[in-house]
């Protein structure tokens, strides 16, 4: 049984079951894994292996790790050797040159999570949920040396559902970019791969999020652009805003019943509510500076003055 030859180029946890699909398919040889170098996280900041190494360790798969793939000529010569059938890549964190572009006889392919042409960027998930999607997916493209530009080759919708936080729609997409390899590499071995030009009038982006944009601002925004926000900035870089002064992270909330001036926060029967540009909201679970997370009715009952939320 023919196998088809690929290299896999990741970085993150969010990249280990794409690769674990190229691993355990019967009909691919996983020649390598490339990514990024080890790097200092947590409390301690101790040096770390991105997942994806991890797993090859783990599977003994050989693997490279550079800052900048495009600049490893040794490699990209040793690459050019393998005879390639084709390069998988996602969440990788580098652009890929010419000469990368060019190592395997299909080319490179990458996982992108949006329907393309929409969201070409860093952070396709978390615009689809600040813009309120009903939808959002997976997509496949061969890659050019323009972001996100190249010939769409599978697409796979997924809905999302009014309340889904980033990190929920983060989980079911991880898998999804899976599922959707398997596709692709199943209509490589029919001979079935189609190639379908991105349209350029529909192209958007989603570039990379600042912690600012996590500032609530009530008396400017509309109710479902607070709680779009809320949800499409969880788990990272999180909402805020600041109660008498002291910064209260928002974890939860929720739209409220009847009128409260934009900007103008009050405690409704121990619930905290806030009016926004077009009606109000309750932030239902909050974490003070310096507390541990709890419920607006918590935090109220050890407030006395009055509560100025800016």
């Amino acid at each position: 049984m023919k196998k088809l030859r690929v290299v896999f180029c990741g970085t993150p946890e969010f990249s280990v079951p794409t690769l674990d699909i190229l691993f355990n398919h019967p009909q691919i040889e996983l020649l390598k894994v490339i990514s990024m170098p080890d790097r200092p996280r947590d409390r301690g900041m101790e040096m770390k292996s991105p997942e994806v190494i991890e797993f090859a360790k783990q599977k003994k798969i050989p693997y490279f790790q550079t800052e900048n793939i495009n600049k490893e000529t040794e490699l990209l010569n040793e690459l050019k050797a393998l005879h390639l059938d084709f390069v998988v890549v996602l969440a990788f964190a580098q652009f890929l040159g010419s000469d990368m572009l060019s190592v395997a006889r299909l080319g490179c392919f990458n996982i992108h999570t949006s329907l393309l042409p929409k969201y070409r960027g860093a952070a396709p998930i978390q615009y689809a949920l600040l813009n309120g999607d009903n939808e959002t997916g997976v997509s496949i493209q061969k890659m050019v040396k323009k972001m996100d530009a190249g010939d769409l080759v599978l697409s796979h919708k997924v809905s999302i559902s009014p309340t889904e936080t980033t990190g929920l729609l983060y989980t079911r997409l991880k898998f999804q970019a899976a599922l959707s390899l398997n596709d692709f590499i199943q209509n490589i071995l029919s001979d079935k791969v189609t190639f379908t030009t991105q349209d350029e009038s529909l192209v958007s982006f989603a570039p990379t999020l600042t912690k600012e944009l996590g500032h609530l601002k009530f008396e400017t925004q509309a109710v479902k652009e607070v709680l779009n926000l809320i949800r499409a900035l969880d788990p990272w870089p999180g909402t805020f805003c600041f109660l008498n002064g002291k910064r209260l992270k928002v974890l939860e909330a929720e739209k409220y019943h009847g009128k409260i001036p934009p900007g103008k926060a009050l405690n409704d029967l121990g619930s905290l509510a806030v009016g926004c540009l077009d009606g109000a909201i309750r932030l239902a679970m909050v974490q003070l500076e310096g507390k541990k997370p709890c419920s607006d009715r918590e935090l109220l009952n050890g407030i006395k003055s009055e509560i100025q939320l800016t």
